[in-house]
């Protein structure tokens, strides 16, 4: 018969009360402490929240024309303090951004609307 090996290293018995939690598919995971405020769903949430790109308006992307939006991204580009390159640059990063997260959900008019956001973008910079 085998010998049990003795273990080398001893680990403290005393019960430890730990912040873990079981998910739905049985792995446990760390709960968050709360920090009074909320936390977005999904990290594009505080990529747009938090980012040094731009601040922009509030509900910027939901506009219904192309010109609108290019005009208000163009502005918030322009007067922005948090943008780290240049206004069209930052303006055309967070417009694209925008219709890569959206992905599959985007409806069709939106999308469509939003690709003439970035033309009307480009003849507002005057890079056409």
């Amino acid at each position: 018969m085998a010998q049990a090996r003795k273990k080398t290293h001893s680990r403290k018995t005393g019960a430890r009360k730990t912040n873990r939690r079981k998910t739905a598919t049985g792995r446990s995971t760390t709960a968050r402490k709360s920090t009074g405020r909320a936390v977005p769903k999904r990290w594009s949430q505080r990529v747009t929240r938090e980012s040094d790109a731009l601040d922009l308006k509030q509900g910027v992307f939901k506009l219904t024309s192309a010109k609108k939006i290019a005009a208000s991204l163009k502005r918030s580009a322009e007067h922005s303090a948090r943008r780290k390159s240049g206004a069209y640059r930052s303006a055309l990063s967070m417009l694209t951004f925008y219709i890569n997260r959206a992905g599959k959900t985007l409806p069709k008019t939106q999308r469509t609307r939003l690709e003439r956001a970035k033309v009307e973008l480009k003849r507002a910079f005057g890079r056409e």
